[in-house]
């Protein structure tokens, strides 16, 4: 009888792991959306940065060493934009899955051709520059596709058995970004060549993608906070070459921004650059053609 309940027990145990969800995190809005497009009713996602938090401080929880002790994945940006905070909490964990280089550890910048590369050797005194290149890609739908991949096949090394699941889950979520990203290729046509200055260099892939050009940036050097001449050389330059447009981030203040707009007759753009950052920007597909809607009624 004794040995009946423990193969009664055992045989239990194994279905309720067959059933088991894998346990996600990922640091950003954008990840927890396109993991969960992909791994559905299989997974549970916490994501570890809010819509309106800036990626590259996010405040440390304990709640974070929590969820990342029970993570089977972890999902990053990479290119060092969490450099900051992560891999601190990284230490704390007793999780050998989700350190760097384990089998759940997914950088999903993997593959991506980064931009704004520094030609020279980082210093402090270059501001918030990434040795790695520019970690914003995600504004870029076409890189988002090669993150929406590599999160794919960080799921089907954690859970194999689910393989086909997850390519499928990965084939409507592609196709849903391209019906996006046509959608915006579409609104912002008009408006190739335009040019428009930004408060961070976070757009560089953004205005790639859509043939637009950034002048100057309201920040003299990556998070360093402009000088007053800096901003007389930005009015100088927004005149001169018609700016309509200030693009930024919703973390950022609206002072100096509303100060240039008020100065050169551009409008102030603040963009959901990330998704729930909007009420439009549901998931990721729908960010991506929130943010061309939003420059799109911003430009002339």
């Amino acid at each position: 009888m004794k040995r009946l309940l423990i193969v009664a027990v055992a045989l239990l145990g194994g279905i309720l792991s067959a059933q088991a969800k894998l346990h996600v995190v990922t640091t950003t809005p954008d990840l927890a959306s396109l993991t969960e497009a992909i791994g559905g009713n299989e997974v549970t996602v916490t994501c570890l940065g809010k819509p309106s938090e800036d990626p590259h401080y996010i405040q440390a929880k304990p709640s974070f060493i929590v969820a990342l002790n029970r993570a089977d994945v972890l999902v990053l940006v990479g290119m060092e934009l969490e450099i900051g905070w992560l891999p601190a909490l990284q230490k704390q964990t007793r999780n050998a899955r989700i350190q760097t280089g384990g089998a759940g550890y997914v950088d999903a910048s993997v593959g991506v051709t980064p931009l704004d590369l520094p030609s020279e050797t980082v210093t402090r005194a270059m501001g918030d520059v990434h040795p790695l290149g520019n970690p914003h890609y995600l504004l870029d739908p076409e890189a988002g596709k090669i993150a929406a991949r590599n999160i794919a096949a960080g799921l089907k090394r954690a859970a194999p058995d689910k393989a086909a699941v997850f390519e499928d889950a990965l084939a409507k979520l592609l196709a849903r970004i391209e019906t996006a990203q046509a959608e915006a290729q579409k609104l912002l046509a008009p408006f190739r060549g335009a040019k428009v200055i930004t408060y961070h260099r976070s757009f560089t892939y953004f205005v790639a993608r859509y043939g637009m050009e950034v002048i100057a940036e309201i920040e003299p050097k990556p998070g360093i906070p402009p000088s007053p001449s800096h901003l007389v050389s930005v009015a100088k330059q927004m005149r001169q070459a018609g700016v309509k447009a200030i693009l930024q981030e919703p973390w950022h203040e609206r002072r100096t921004s509303d100060l240039l707009a008020k100065q050169t007759g551009a409008k102030v753009v603040v963009l959901p650059v990330q998704t729930g950052s909007d009420p439009a920007a549901k998931d990721y597909p729908a960010t991506v053609k929130r943010l061309a809607e939003k420059v799109a009624a911003a430009l002339p």
